[in-house]
């Protein structure tokens, strides 16, 4: 309990230099507190000498009560007013909360008031009294919290900015990486589809030849091993393609699409040419479009394109030499794309051993699902009754908005051109990170012209009201002559003014013997001032209801 109590008092860094400071600046204003209580002729100079040096120690782990008994301090004696603006200077900095720290403040200037006043209670008036310690409250306590404060907002907002600043840097770095992932993804999926496709003919065409009957054996042989290379191709190509599909989606989901910028390689218009494509490779292809033709968004219509692409290479693949149908259906709200084919015919003429397996990578009906999706779209794909395959796709004919191979945090660019440039990333703020933040100078510059403005009207007040005081305790030397010995003393209090003892205790009891059983007034005489520690001093003795005497004189304080 002891160590955890002794930690929140006197916390760390207790290195070398942290407490060479700490124990200097203890001995210094210890020092200067007890120079500063005996010249000014306090007998508890060592109390507060040690206590200025303990508060001082303090400070750091308990701003706010070392605030309160610094001030109780400073409010007996003038030795702890130095100490007062260290202790001003720590609570603004490390006291957080601003309601604590205004209740502290102003708990502190209520006890150093009351503790003056306590004091030196008739020795001057009470407003006097006031204005002067809530003018050296603000100046040795209030700025420099002001100050502190300041101090301590600009440190704690340069480190939020500082870690903001790190966090943009890191953020624009896993965005980066992202895009480089996701145009990783769309070179593979654009390598399966079209490279596929385009093996998936020549196995075709191959497949065709070796059964022709007009070749010789030779040529047959030579077409079989070009078969077996397409088809080994196609392998080679879905392993390579399969591995930057699982690397681009292992962190980000990969938005499939066409190339941004640039011409697109299909739409509508590009399905006709994989329909001749397909007979021109002996396969049977029936094409058919249904409803009103309408024109849909570019990336729904390259998503049409990719799904016929994808469905006639899968349909050559598994079914070779199958008639496919291809049909287009324009529906109100949307287009149907359906590829159907029956399953695949007998082989005849086809040497033992000559067939290999159909290649599949199983990325092609994702890859078709993930466009559908991201135009808003879905496909489905399964058997048919008669034992055949189908696959279907309904896509909106506005899309799900935007090309969803443009990120919009890169903008497009031309074919060939890295998107994930960082030149073409969103610039950061290295300070505010986008954001205007209103710097903490301006609410202590405004706390600290307060504080001035108030201390200065404070000091003019103060000087008019020492002259009024001053005023007060002065008798002209011409009311002095007016007044009579024998004159009652209610004329003579009703003549004289009101007097002040803070300009006057010095000289009572002074000056020639007054007369026995009287009670005397002193006023500081308005027409001669001795030098140096001297001062005309008139007094007025009053003994059962009149004046009985009257004296002007030199007095020393």
């Amino acid at each position: 309990m002891w160590r955890t109590a002794l930690r929140t008092a006197l916390p760390g860094p207790w290195r070398l230099w942290p407490v060479v400071r700490e124990a200097g600046g203890a001995l210094l204003l210890g020092a200067l507190a007890v120079l500063i209580d005996v010249a000014s002729h306090e007998c508890l100079w060592p109390v507060f000498g040690v206590g200025t040096a303990v508060l001082f120690l303090l400070r750091r782990g308990l701003p706010s009560t070392v605030l309160l008994l610094t001030a109780v301090a400073a409010g007996w004696a003038a030795g702890p007013l130095p100490l007062l603006a260290c202790v001003g200077w720590s609570a603004g900095s490390r006291v957080k909360r601003v309601g604590v720290l205004a209740g502290s403040f102003a708990g502190a200037f209520l006890l150093m008031t009351a503790t003056g006043v306590v004091k030196d209670a008739g020795s001057a008036p009470m407003k006097l009294m006031i204005g002067f310690s809530l003018g050296g409250f603000l100046l040795l306590a209030v700025l420099p919290a002001l100050w502190g404060r300041y101090r301590a907002q600009r440190r704690a907002l340069l480190d939020a900015m500082r870690e903001r600043n790190e966090q943009l840097l890191r953020e624009r770095t896993m965005v980066a990486h992202q895009a480089r992932l996701r145009e990783r993804h769309r070179i593979a999926q654009d390598m399966h589809d079209s490279l596929g496709h385009q093996l998936a003919l020549i196995s075709v065409h191959s497949g065709a030849l070796e059964v022709d009957r007009t070749l010789s054996d030779r040529q047959r042989e030579a077409v079989g091993v070009l078969r077996l290379a397409a088809v080994a191709a196609m392998r080679e190509l879905r392993e390579v393609v399969g591995v930057l599909h699982d690397e681009s989606t292992a962190t980000v989901p990969a938005p499939v699409g066409p190339p941004a910028g640039g011409g697109r390689t299909g739409g509508l218009e590009g399905i006709g040419k994989l329909v001749e494509s397909s007979r021109a490779a002996g396969t049977p292809v029936a094409f058919g479009e249904d409803g009103e033709r309408r024109t849909p968004a570019a990336n729904v219509g390259h998503a049409a394109y990719r799904i016929v692409q994808e469905a006639l290479t899968n349909a050559h693949k598994h079914a070779p030499g199958a008639p496919i149908t291809v049909s287009l259906r324009y529906e109100p709200d949307a287009l149907v794309v359906e590829v159907v084919n029956p399953p695949a015919p007998e082989p005849v003429g086809v040497r033992a051993g000559s067939g290999t397996a159909p290649v599949s990578g199983g990325q092609g009906l994702t890859g078709l699902r993930e466009r559908a999706r991201l135009v808003g779209g879905m496909v489905h794909a399964g058997p048919t009754v008669e034992a055949g395959f189908r696959i279907a796709a309904v896509l909106p004919y506005e899309g799900a908005g935007g090309d969803p191979a443009v990120d919009p945090a890169f903008g497009p660019g031309p074919v060939g051109e890295e998107p994930w440039a960082l030149d073409a990333l969103p610039a950061v703020d290295g300070v505010t990170g986008g954001r205007r933040r209103r710097s903490p100078a301006i609410g202590c510059a405004v706390g600290g012209a307060v504080v001035l403005l108030t201390v200065l009207g404070l000091l003019v007040w103060g000087v008019l009201a020492f002259i009024g005081a001053a005023n007060d305790a002065t008798v002209e030397r011409s009311l002095y002559d007016s007044i009579q010995e024998g004159t009652p003393e209610a004329e003579v209090v009703g003549r004289l003014p009101a007097g002040n003892g803070f300009f006057t205790k010095d000289y009572e009891g002074s000056g020639p013997t007054p007369p026995a059983g009287s009670s005397c007034r002193y006023f500081l005489a308005g027409d001669t001032t001795g030098s140096g520690s001297e001062d005309a001093v008139a007094r007025f003795c009053f003994k059962d209801g009149v004046l009985v005497e009257k004296q002007h004189y030199l007095g020393r304080f």
